[in-house]
């Protein structure tokens, strides 16, 4: 299906009809500081009608620069709607760096037909935009993609089978992994999995809709996740069912036939497999398409921006990677100019020729901590050595190993008063560095804390810690998290991660939980802390220390964890 007949500005027989963008996403646009100059004014052309793959009507906004000459052209696919922000932040930022942009409602949301369903028809739907931009007279063959979280991921779906004119991709805070985005080692992210429902239920229905769904969220969260069973209260919370949250809920293991072409999971260089059983994550691996990575330190997907990096950088892709002082959201507001800066930089130098504003580096992170500073380097991580500091009895850090296994210390989890969840990387608005003094002041909560550093301590990379634990029922979590400890004696969070302990008898359990990547300077005068506790809820759904599946259970009993002497918190320090 061809876009409507249009008239031409004069002089350009490629152009259309220079329509305004809507003075909503105008006055948001002008709102924004610290952004490249502005080189056309832009133009709209809304309600496009794009089929899908199977004839459903993809509702299409096209968004251009108005003035002469080809430009190339942006894909932007999103099931968060097509008006504020994506249409000021997307549309409108991008025509007016010398780009048409077509921002596109997934099919089921925001006026286009059809059924949302997770991750399954994005490839297809992709490639059939594809097919319908070669029929557009102001295409010039030359394609990029941009967005954020899921937008990253339909950029992925479409470089499943990439179309030849796909010459650059840009993955702002991106999603990869849809599993990995729901559960960690089989524990469903209960607080993400709740507002990524309210948001793909609600956001592409306009911003007022979208702010009633989170502020009833928000007022019925506690009931909900304390629901016994959690299967089945998600819709008080939603307004209705969700079929596909359902379905996330009910298949927490990775391996699970449900996720079977979800998950980045091929070995690099191997040979095509057809696309109902292909990953996204395998997609820019075999067809090197130029693509650059953002994210931010407390970004809830930046675990899996920093795995797709390394994949890519496997398959000897053209990659780069930005990595600021950011969390999901913050890095579309607060980080925007730095972000938009770099998407504009890629895009320029891999769809018009122009590489003047790539880095000379391929990776650039912000080191927070003390004198914090942004470090550009060759590649990620920078390699350096991997220091164990181990746990004692009396609460606290050091590098000297110990000379048994025997428990040290022990704490008692009880699902009727979880120990809750505090900063680190979530989607809501607590996310990031904060003070974990009151956490750190329950009787569930473990800490140890290292000697006043003499000098500088920076970790660059993976952070991880070996957990040799044992419980009284057979079934706990570890929760388990590095904290930067100031002289005035504040303790703030730096990353984290958790696990799931199953033991036998009293014989520990030895699990090793990755903690995140991160770039953090612990100044002079500053101790490490390695904190330690059976849970962070909502973030994540409660063990009921039985072994029944958290979704179903509906007796939750407490459990003691001790740790045993041969723990120990795993960082990457800086030479």
């Amino acid at each position: 299906m061809t876009s409507p007949t249009r008239d031409a500005l004069p002089g350009s027989a490629r152009t259309p009809s220079p329509a305004k963008p809507p003075l909503s996403s105008r006055m948001v646009r002008a709102t924004w500081r610290g952004l490249p100059a502005r080189r056309h004014r832009a133009g709209w052309e809304p309600g496009l009608v794009v089929p899908a793959a199977d004839g459903s009507p993809l509702i299409t906004d096209h968004y251009f620069p108005r003035a002469k000459g080809d430009f190339p052209t942006l894909l932007v696919r999103s099931p968060y709607g097509r008006g504020v922000p994506w249409s000021p932040q997307y549309g409108i930022l991008f025509a007016e760096q010398g780009f048409h942009v077509i921002v596109q409602s997934c099919r089921g949301t925001g006026g286009s037909g059809g059924r949302f369903d997770l991750w399954r028809n994005e490839a297809p739907d992709g490639l059939a935009t594809v097919s319908w931009l070669r029929e557009q007279p102001w295409f010039n063959g030359t394609l990029g993609t941009v967005g954020p979280s899921y937008l990253g991921y339909v950029q992925s779906a479409l470089a499943l089978d990439p179309p030849p004119e796909l010459k650059a991709m840009v993955m702002q805070v991106g999603l990869q992994d849809p599993h990995a985005l729901f559960h960690t080692d089989g524990v469903l992210h209960l607080e993400a999995a709740l507002l990524v429902g309210v948001g793909m239920t609600y956001q592409h229905r306009g911003m007022a809709a979208f702010g009633r769904a989170a502020m009833r969220l928000q007022r019925r969260m506690p009931a909900i996740a304390s629901a016994r069973p959690l299967r089945g209260a998600f819709a008080a919370a939603l307004g209705y069912e969700v079929p596909w949250l359902e379905e996330v809920l009910a298949h927490p293991d990775a391996d699970d036939p449900y996720w079977r072409g979800a998950a980045p999971g091929a070995a690099v260089g191997a040979e095509p497999r057809p696309a109902p059983t292909s990953a996204p994550g395998e997609a820019a691996e075999r067809s090197g398409i130029p693509t650059a990575l953002i994210t931010g330190r407390y970004d809830v997907l930046a675990g899996q921006s920093f795995e797709h990096y390394a994949r890519l950088r496997r398959a000897g892709c053209d990659t780069a990677l930005l990595v600021g002082p950011w969390t999901h959201t913050s890095a579309l507001q607060k980080g925007w100019p730095e972000v938009f800066a770099e998407s504009l930089a890629w895009l320029r130098a891999h769809l018009c020729d122009d590489p003047s504003g790539l880095r000379p580096t391929p990776v650039r992170v912000h080191v927070g901590g003390a004198g914090a500073e942004w470090r550009d380097l060759d590649a990620w991580p920078p390699d350096p050595a991997t220091t164990s500091w181990f746990p004692t009895s009396d609460g606290h850090l050091t590098r000297q190993p110990p000379t048994d296994t025997a428990p040290l210390t022990s704490f008692r989890h009880d699902p009727a008063d979880p120990t809750p969840s505090l900063g680190g990387p979530l989607l809501s608005r607590t996310a990031g560095a904060r003070d974990n003094g009151t956490l750190e002041s329950r009787d569930d909560v473990l800490t140890f804390t290292g000697p006043v550093l003499t000098e500088p301590v920076t970790v660059l990379g993976p952070v991880s810690a070996r957990i040799s634990a044992s419980t009284d029922t057979g079934h706990g979590d570890v929760f388990t998290r590095l904290c930067d400890v100031d002289p005035r004696g504040r303790s703030t969070n730096v990353c984290d991660g958790l696990a799931q302990l199953r033991t036998t008898a009293e014989e520990p359990a030895r699990v090793t939980v990755p903690m995140g990547d991160t770039a953090h300077r612990f100044g002079a005068g500053h101790r490490i802390r390695w904190q330690i506790s059976g849970g962070a809820h909502p973030r994540y759904a409660c063990n009921p220390g039985t072994g029944e599946p958290r979704a179903q259970a509906t007796q939750f009993v407490p459990v003691r964890v001790s740790i045993h002497a041969d723990s120990a918190l795993m960082l990457p320090q800086e030479k």
